[in-house]
């Protein structure tokens, strides 16, 4: 079995004035002790680590790289899906629905991973589920 991590975990991983960081760090622990595999996608790394370095520093951003990044299965987005993914946000026409997040929907569908650990209600509106 499959777990996506989205941007939402991470930040509230490492923000330790993040509201959501105490659940956050308990399902992280949880899931690094379980033999699921930890997925994600370039496009996730990206907004991330962008998201990190403005609001947390270098510090953060080196914590990233060095602690989280080397324990995920990354998925690098081809052209097809980013397509697919682009479509998607095209056609649901919402101002909050981001394409890094109808990529990591694409992704996880096409992977067939059911559950993702975010902190973002898109993924549920999508039927996944969610962690915390």
């Amino acid at each position: 079995m499959s777990i996506f991590i989205d941007t939402s975990a991470f930040l509230a991983i490492l923000d330790i004035d993040n509201e959501h960081h105490k659940p956050a760090e308990e399902v992280w622990k949880n899931i690094l002790m379980s033999t699921e595999s930890l997925v994600t996608t370039n496009y996730v790394l990206v907004e991330t680590c962008a998201l990190v370095q403005h609001r947390l520093g270098m510090a953060a951003v080196e914590v990233f790289h060095e602690d989280i990044i080397p324990v995920l299965r990354i998925q690098w987005v081809d052209h097809a899906s980013h397509q697919a993914a682009a479509v998607i946000m095209l056609t649901a026409k919402r101002k909050k629905l981001s394409l890094v997040d109808c990529v990591s929907f694409e992704t996880m569908r096409r992977l067939g991973i059911k559950t993702s650990f975010t902190l973002d209600r898109h993924f549920k509106e999508q039927g996944f589920k969610c962690l915390p």
